[in-house]
């Protein structure tokens, strides 16, 4: 039975990819590929200098997520912040563009850091709280925006205010409670030798901050991308692509291509549909393809590290 379940998630990632293709091909077909680059090329010069700040201001929160897991586990020292931000840009460049980010993600992380001597039970506990550090970000910006700003959700859902606001309070509330718990320093978690020790309240403290911190950057790229007739404002942007981006991970596709576009252009009715799609492509830019192409040289160049001590280590070995 696993077998046939390993193949259900990128079945469903193909078939998210084909569908809203699709459904792009139908809302775009009397359009051509100039529309879209005059569209690209309408947003002004500051707008897209902004956009790549906010580019590089979200993946320097990201190699936070790294340093924080580090620091819980208490391997920090040794390892520089620019081998941390190396790894950690590598890493979410990959999985932003291939999908299935634990997977692809680990295998990263476990060549770069066991390098550096972390054992393999290491890098799983790394590589899962820096997933947890995600997702307790998108947690945190989903009370906010739900409890403050519930009719948001009727952008994307047809659901009630009031459901989103409970919604959004029950966020906050289990943000309160993994404070509290950080702060009264439970006992860890123990299944059989699995130790999962709770962050101190100093780790928990940077997760607050440094996870929704990394959200909110990579939002801004699609706001400044955006023209300034009919935007709704970075708060409304914010709140979209919080649900975008979740849909899209769901979805498993890659990238989430065509989840996304699609999504996007269904939120915001009042901007033309090629200013939206040129906005998103400008956020594909600057989020992932920019990135995945920088990071595959610094893949090659860490492997050709790697085999240069190893045979540096062969031939100074005693015979």
């Amino acid at each position: 039975m696993k077998k046939y379940l390993d193949y259900i998630w990128p079945v469903v990632g193909i078939g998210a990819v084909v569908f809203s293709c699709w459904l792009l091909y139908k809302e775009f077909r009397g359009n051509s590929v100039a529309d879209v680059w005059a569209a690209i090329t309408a947003i002004p010069p500051m707008n897209l200098g902004l956009a790549f700040l906010a580019t590089v201001l979200a993946y320097w929160a990201l190699a936070g997520y790294d340093r924080i897991a580090l620091r819980h586990l208490d391997r920090a020292d040794g390892i520089s912040w620019g081998y941390i931000t190396l790894c950690s840009f590598t890493t979410y460049a990959l999985s932003h563009n291939i999908g299935a980010s634990v997977f692809s993600g680990g295998m990263v992380r476990y060549r770069a850091y066991s390098a550096k001597g972390l054992s393999a039970s290491e890098i799983a506990v790394l590589v899962a709280f820096c997933s947890f550090t995600f997702a307790f970000g998108m947690i945190v910006l989903s009370g906010i925006v739900f409890t403050f700003e519930p009719d948001l959700v009727n952008r994307l859902l047809d659901v009630p205010e009031v459901l989103a606001r409970l919604l959004g309070i029950g966020c906050l509330a289990f943000v309160a409670l993994y404070m509290i718990g950080s702060a009264l320093n439970l006992r860890p978690l123990t299944i059989r030798s699995f130790h999962l020790e709770y962050p101190r309240l100093p780790i928990a403290m940077r997760q607050l901050v440094v996870a929704p911190f990394e959200i909110a950057a990579a939002a801004a790229i699609i706001y400044f991308a955006l023209p300034d007739a009919g935007n709704p404002g970075y708060f409304v942007i914010l709140g979209i692509f919080i649900a975008v981006f979740s849909a899209a991970l769901l979805s498993q596709a890659p990238g989430g291509v065509g989840v996304m576009e699609i999504m996007f252009i269904k939120a915001l009715p009042d901007i033309p549909k090629i200013e939206v799609l040129a906005a998103i492509i400008v956020f594909r830019l600057f989020y992932l393809l920019i990135p995945l192409a920088l990071s595959a040289v610094v893949v090659l160049l860490f492997e050709r590290s790697q085999l240069a001590r190893k045979l540096a280590d062969k031939d100074g070995a005693p015979t």
